[in-house]
């Protein structure tokens, strides 16, 4: 097998490679962990999240979820509260100060992943996103096919 053809590690190192460098910015910076910044750029954004929403979107379990919750709200940049419709589950927001943390952390962050992005050819990067879109479509579908063949 040779690494450097074989997909799923090209994807995963790339991705990782990425990551690392975003690391970079909001963890030596701002001393999040990935998960926190993970939480915390979904929470900026939706405002209100559940802990199962916060898990399928961030790709972390719950145990991961509910540790970087409890990090976060120690710093007082989110808060949780049990749903009153499931009290299963837990909701989670982002507190004032979290929003701002966040509006101050993100230009930053992006300004270092458009300058990664930004070595890259206009097309290859057009076609990287679409390919990613495109592989996020096989990736759903083939989990819609496993359900109908496992009903």
């Amino acid at each position: 097998m040779d690494l450097d053809t074989y997909f799923p590690y090209l994807l995963a190192s790339s991705a990782e490679s990425f990551s690392r460098k975003l690391v970079e910015v909001y963890g030596r910076t701002y001393g999040l962990s990935r998960e926190e910044w993970r939480l915390l750029l979904l929470l900026a954004d939706a405002g209100e999240l559940t802990s199962l929403e916060l898990a399928k979107r961030t790709t972390l379990d719950k145990v991961q979820v509910s540790r970087a919750a409890t990090r976060l709200q120690e710093k007082r940049l989110i808060l949780r509260s049990v749903d009153k419709t499931d009290r299963r589950l837990r909701l989670y927001t982002c507190t004032e100060k979290g929003q701002a943390l966040f509006a101050e952390m993100f230009p930053k962050v992006e300004t270092c992943a458009d300058a990664i992005l930004g070595n890259m050819e206009a097309d290859d990067l057009a076609a990287l996103t679409r390919g990613l879109k495109a592989l996020q479509a096989a990736i759903d579908q083939y989990a819609q096919d496993k359900l109908k063949l496992a009903s």
